[in-house]
């Protein structure tokens, strides 16, 4: 039954390729050759294919004695119709050179060559001469001669085709985003002179046109726009749109029930385009959205794509995690094997680069980084993010009966104890894993609450931990503790200012907890600007002792001039207005008796020493 229906396309095929000949061949000289192309035959004359094709001349030429009367073409590209866009060339009849069909002749003429060795002006140089001068000048031919390449490899790409449309789409699409930056300059209120932004670029609207491209082609314009500096923003734009029309259109991505051949090439379709698209993936942070990201992984997780597609997946997600979502790290388990309900393993690997990410980029090179006087630094705000968005999904997967201890403690202790400025989440998470696996050991109970610190939990917090059965005994007095103290620093907060110690015990209290929630690194800084100031104030008293060194040199020698007491007054007054701390004695006479002048000496002998 195929048999007959395959040839019957033939016969049909080679029947309407006889229709369409008949209109132009010269009907009033008989034919005296016989191509055959691809299950279509046409009857021709030699003379105007030899004139003008190199390969048909060297065809008739080797069986000159033989007198061949039919050749066969093999493998020609574009097939039938092509050809015989090549043969009414050769008759001189003239049709339209399009972006449809110029790929087509371009290897269709270097197949049969026809080029201008054998004939001035052969279909060769014109179609070069159209690809050159009308298509790569324009976005949209290229796009639809790439297409046609697509069934043209690799012909099409020896003969530079590909690349020579490529090359321009990725011109004209910097350009473009180039002249489109030029006319979002605007001046601002202040006088100065900065970009508008706007929500979509005008010059980014080749994004809908590159989505029809098969795979491969997309790959190479795309790299080939990155090394021409198009914006990362445009680029991740275009792998968005890319990938939502290529993943969402095909159903074998949410139907793995389906077995089909057609599903399993879709499938593997599929798994390239993901692997594709995370190979393009520019590297500069929120160049696209984090929930794509995501989206991205979940699907190279359930078409089991690379590990090292993945891992770049989750480095990529960790390095941007601060900006993510409980929804979007809710991955589930795609294995189900009698696991957790959600991909924790998952979770904690993207949780550890960001961490590592964190340490790595944040680490200063210079000391000028902690020059900040910023009380939290931006690593700081983007841990303490991370932490009430970890602290929620352990409350969301606490109730899971399959969730292990280790796993749900590894996820809770792989962030520094800085990230936590309060407690209550954690806290949160961990009743609920109690209430869930209440088979827990006494031991586990312990490991599990010791996670906790009960001194940063809120007040309704630490009233819900005093009460709650579920903890261990010496929790749930640490917490009694706590509030005790909690309770001491609120009673001390409303004694009057004629009891010192109170207040100063409020204090000491209430310091201890800002210091505890603050980094190590704004410790440090703290540190050294205090450490600055010192330096600084002790560089003004050597100045000042410096001056009162000069002052005394200059006093002795005009003392050992004059020995006059008119001269001895005006001394004790300088002295007296020089004081290293600058208090003058209001007790006394105004003029210095002579234990003065030695005190003064000693305190200047002793400062000295001191500095030095």
């Amino acid at each position: 039954m195929d048999r007959t229906t395959d040839k019957q396309q033939q016969l049909s095929l080679a029947k309407g390729t006889r229709q369409r000949y008949n209109e132009w061949i010269f009907r009033d000289v008989p034919s005296d050759i016989t191509i055959e192309v691809n299950g279509g035959t046409f009857s021709l004359h030699k003379f105007p294919l030899v004139s003008r094709s190199g390969r048909i001349r060297r065809l008739v030429a080797e069986h000159r004695d033989s007198d061949i009367s039919r050749v066969e073409l093999l493998n020609l590209p574009g097939g039938a119709e092509c050809f015989e866009l090549a043969a009414k060339f050769c008759y001189g009849i003239n049709f339209e050179i399009t972006s449809t069909n110029v790929a087509q002749l371009c290897c269709v003429s270097d197949y049969l060559e026809m080029t201008e060795d054998f004939s001035k002006d052969n279909l060769g140089s014109r179609a070069e001469e159209y690809l050159d001068s009308i298509v790569c000048k324009n976005l949209e031919m290229c796009v639809e001669v790439l297409q046609q390449c697509e069934s043209l490899l690799p012909l099409a790409d020896a003969l530079k085709v590909v690349s020579r449309c490529i090359d321009a789409i990725a011109s004209k699409a910097c350009a473009e985003q180039i002249a489109s930056s030029f006319s979002r300059l605007e001046y601002s209120s202040s006088g100065r002179l900065h970009m508008s932004r706007q929500a979509k670029c005008d010059g980014d609207w080749w994004i809908e046109d590159l989505s029809v491209l098969r795979i491969d082609m997309y790959q190479r314009v795309i790299t080939a726009m990155k090394c021409r500096g198009v914006r990362p923003e445009s680029i991740g734009a275009s792998l968005v749109n890319y990938a939502q029309k290529e993943l969402t259109k095909k159903s074998s991505l949410w139907n793995p029930s389906s077995q089909t051949n057609v599903d399993s090439n879709s499938t593997l379709h599929e798994k390239l385009v993901v692997e594709t698209i995370v190979s393009l993936l520019p590297v500069e942070k929120l160049a696209v959205p984090i929930n794509f990201l995501f989206g991205l992984l979940r699907s190279a997780m359930m078409l089991d794509c690379t590990i090292a597609s993945r891992l770049d997946m989750e480095r990529r997600i960790g390095s941007q995690l601060d900006v993510a979502t409980l929804d979007d790290i809710l991955i589930p388990s795609f294995r189900h094997a009698g696991d957790t309900l959600f991909d924790v393993d998952t979770v904690h690997r993207i949780l550890v680069n960001f961490c590592q990410q964190d340490d790595s980029e944040e680490e200063p090179e210079d000391a000028s980084v902690f020059e900040s006087d910023s009380p939290i630094s931006p690593s700081q705000t983007a841990l303490v993010k991370v932490s009430k968005l970890m602290d929620n999904y352990l409350a969301e997967i606490a109730p899971d009966a399959n969730l292990k201890l280790s796993k749900f403690m590894v996820i809770a202790e792989t962030l520094p104890a800085h990230a936590r400025t309060i407690h209550d989440g954690l806290y949160r998470a961990i009743d609920i894993y109690l209430k869930a696996h209440q088979g827990l050991t006494d031991l586990d109970k312990k490991k599990l609450c010791k996670l906790i610190d009960f001194q940063k939990l809120s007040q309704e917090a630490g009233a819900h931990a005093a009460q709650n059965e579920r903890l261990p005994v010496q929790s749930i007095v640490q917490v009694l503790y706590f509030e005790q103290l909690r309770l001491r620093n609120s009673l001390s907060c409303s004694y009057g200012e004629d009891d010192p110690k109170p207040i100063h015990q409020s204090w000491r209290i209430s310091s201890g907890a800002l210091s505890a929630a603050m980094s190590p690194r704004d410790n440090y800084a703290s540190l050294r600007r205090e450490n600055r100031e010192l330096k600084l104030e002790l560089a003004r008293l050597r100045m000042r002792l410096n001056d009162l060194e000069r002052e005394h040199v200059c006093m002795k020698r005009d003392m050992a001039k004059s020995g006059s007491r008119k001269f001895m007054s005006s001394f004790s007054k300088k002295i007296g207005k020089l004081s290293l701390f600058g208090h003058n004695s209001s007790r006394g006479s105004s003029s210095p008796s002579r234990n003065s002048q030695r005190t003064d000496s000693k305190v200047i002998e002793r400062t000295c020493a001191s500095t030095e």
